[in-house]
């Protein structure tokens, strides 16, 4: 999606000393960084500033007043001062993260850590474009070329040689002012289709919730299923409490010398992120002819989520589709096997997974000081039980319907990719010379 090629070039260019840059146009200047940007030393020596500011996803953010928890100093004295219209630099490891969200432009005043570097332009200069153009280098993987260190940290002294191409102001004005409007427009867009996306999961999360709730037939007679949360039921449908449906298993604890070499091994994010759990997983361990018996993982077994920093991340599920030859499973996880003939794989996968089942999760859930579920209060969960067949068709139907929705959402992905990266090109384009505006 190049759209940025289709304004105008300059009408003359001179080649630059950079490799990301080759050329500019003829009168833009290419100076070093020290002549444009000095480092911020302000420090907030006896608290002058108590506003705490936070580079978050290429935004520097207000931090509230109740995230101010946990890892925090001992003193905010040692933070540095920060202006609007200055830089933020995100220094640290370069070599493991390129998610060229380092650079932020701050519109308040606060104070943020020493951690950062914070450079701020000379005031001959447009700070806005100044951003612009520093972002366009991370985009460009210029900062990945640059630093010292074990992990490729930058600090100020990588800043004052690097080459920077720089219109006259006024142009610097108006590359700031269409970029300002192009951006803004393309986030809107952006932020339209992400809205879209949260819709049709939701559509998705009611489709769930209300077939394996309520069947496939709207007129079929209903009863009092006796759990609030879940209301009516088909009058033919069983309700029966887990615990009278088969077997529950914790999985397996061992140390860290156990794992990384041998038999397939089902982690805690394989279940976390995924309702149908993987033909084939990454995990690997040493576990023996018992270990594989004892912690198997066949088909028809559904996994939940045990043990987590937070309750919002127990009791979720992943439905064992095909069984995992040879396979053990990870103590932070409860396997449930399902007696023969009773749950067919399909309705437990939509099942166990429905949203409706986290009121009862999170409202029953022991918190001390990690969130665990027990095997005694995963048994207590209710189960709506169709007749087999009726499961099969409940699988089939989500089956088709949940593929359509999840192809809208994959391609509303992809619209948004399209314009992120054309966002991308218009930036680094319009501040590098690329085209004229």
């Amino acid at each position: 999606m190049n759209q940025a090629m289709e304004f105008p070039r300059y009408d003359s260019y001179k080649p630059a000393n950079s490799s990301w840059l080759l050329e500019v146009p003829g009168h833009w200047k290419l100076l070093p960084g020290l002549a444009v940007l000095k480092a911020n030393k302000d420090k907030n020596v006896g608290m002058i500033e108590e506003t705490v500011l936070s580079l978050s996803y290429g935004k520097v953010i207000i931090k509230p007043p109740e995230k101010l928890t946990g890892l925090v100093p001992e003193s905010f004295e040692t933070y540095q001062i920060i202006n609007p219209n200055d830089i933020i630099i995100r220094p640290t490891d370069l070599q493991n993260d390129h998610t060229s969200l380092r650079t932020g432009f701050a519109k308040d005043r606060g104070i943020i850590t020493s951690a950062y570097i914070c450079l701020r332009p000379e005031p001959s200069h447009n700070p806005a474009f100044i951003h612009y153009l520093l972002h366009a280098y991370d985009l460009l993987k210029v900062f990945y070329g640059m630093g010292s260190g074990l992990r490729q940290n930058l600090d100020y002294r990588d800043f004052k040689r690097l080459e920077l191409c720089i219109p006259p102001r006024d142009e610097q004005d108006r590359i700031v002012s269409f970029l300002d409007q192009k951006t803004a427009e393309i986030d809107e867009a952006v932020a339209k289709k992400q809205r879209l996306i949260d819709l049709f999961k939701e559509q998705k999360t009611i489709l769930v919730n209300q077939t394996v709730t309520k069947g496939l037939n709207p007129n079929v007679p209903m009863r009092d299923s006796g759990v609030e949360w879940i209301g009516a039921v088909p009058e033919h449908w069983e309700v029966k409490r887990l615990r009278y449906l088969g077997t529950t298993q914790n999985g397996i604890s061992a140390s860290a010398e156990y794992f990384g070499s041998g038999f397939p091994f089902v982690s805690y994010g394989d279940v976390y992120n995924n309702r149908e759990l993987p033909k084939a997983v990454n995990g690997l361990a040493k576990s023996t002819v018992h270990d594989r018996d004892q912690y198997s993982i066949v088909k028809g077994d559904v996994l939940f989520t045990r043990t987590s920093e937070t309750v919002e991340e127990i009791g979720f599920s992943s439905t064992c589709m095909e069984t995992i030859e040879n396979s053990t499973f990870a103590g932070f996880l409860i396997r449930f096997r399902p007696r023969k003939g009773r749950l067919f794989p399909g309705y437990s996968k939509y099942y166990f997974s429905a949203q409706l089942h986290r009121s009862y999760f999170v409202g029953e859930m022991n918190l001390v000081i990690r969130a665990s579920l027990s095997q005694e209060l995963l048994k207590k969960l209710p189960v709506l039980i169709p007749p087999y067949a009726e499961q099969e068709s409940i699988f089939e139907f989500l089956e088709t319907e949940s593929a359509k929705i999840d192809n809208v959402i994959v391609l509303q992905r992809q619209l948004i990719d399209s314009l992120k990266e054309y966002k991308m090109i218009l930036i680094s384009e319009a501040v590098t010379g690329k085209i004229k505006l």
